[in-house]
């Protein structure tokens, strides 16, 4: 037989128990809770979204030997769907019959898709595919990557580019940046490119 001692200790451990349970059960709703809270409003994976959207955008075929997969996607999504590169480096930037602006169902010019050549006052839209080496517009990643937070062109020193957002874009991290470089080392080659 067990002494009231015993008892009311066995008692106040199984309470301690129950509330414990209780109290870890309540943390794992309130974990899952906010996961599905963020989930909902986009915050889940974010950067595998940012990666799959990516390869749903891009207008071209592209070449994925000895290339980071999760950089090319991500920076098809930055080059695609938020940088607006193409505004600029694609001369036009939309094929016959495939302008929005216009009412039409949107078709990238995927003949001239970012090679450039489209003129704005004095300046031409420089071509940023790969050059013969495989370097996007020529440069190396830490060329680019220097280029587009410094606004300076390695092949032109003492020359600021005026038109291209390069103060917007310094502000990206350098993944953000080193994933666009992976993307457009990874599209076609057009010709005409330094």
């Amino acid at each position: 037989m067990l002494s009231a001692t015993t008892t009311n200790t066995k008692r106040e451990y199984t309470r301690f128990l129950r509330n414990w349970s209780a109290t870890l059960l309540l943390m794992i709703v309130s974990i899952n809770s906010v996961t599905v809270e963020a989930g909902g409003m986009g915050m889940g994976n974010v950067e595998g979204e940012r990666i799959r959207q990516g390869f749903v955008i891009t207008p071209v075929p592209l070449n994925l030997h000895s290339k980071n997969r999760a950089l090319v996607g991500l920076g098809s999504y930055l080059t695609n769907g938020v940088g607006g590169c193409n505004d600029c480096h694609t001369s036009p930037t939309y094929a016959p019959g495939g302008n929005p602006f216009n009412g039409e169902a949107e078709k990238i010019n995927t003949d001239g898709y970012l090679a450039g050549g489209g003129v704005f006052g004095p300046f031409v839209e420089s071509n940023i595919t790969p050059d013969a080496s495989g370097l996007p517009a020529g440069l190396t990643r830490k060329e680019f990557i220097s280029l587009m937070r410094t606004g300076k062109d390695p092949h032109e020193a003492n020359k600021t580019l005026q038109v291209m957002p390069w103060p917007i874009y310094g502000n990206m991290t350098y993944r953000d940046l080193s994933a666009i470089y992976e993307y457009l080392r990874s599209i076609p080659a057009l010709p005409n490119n330094y």
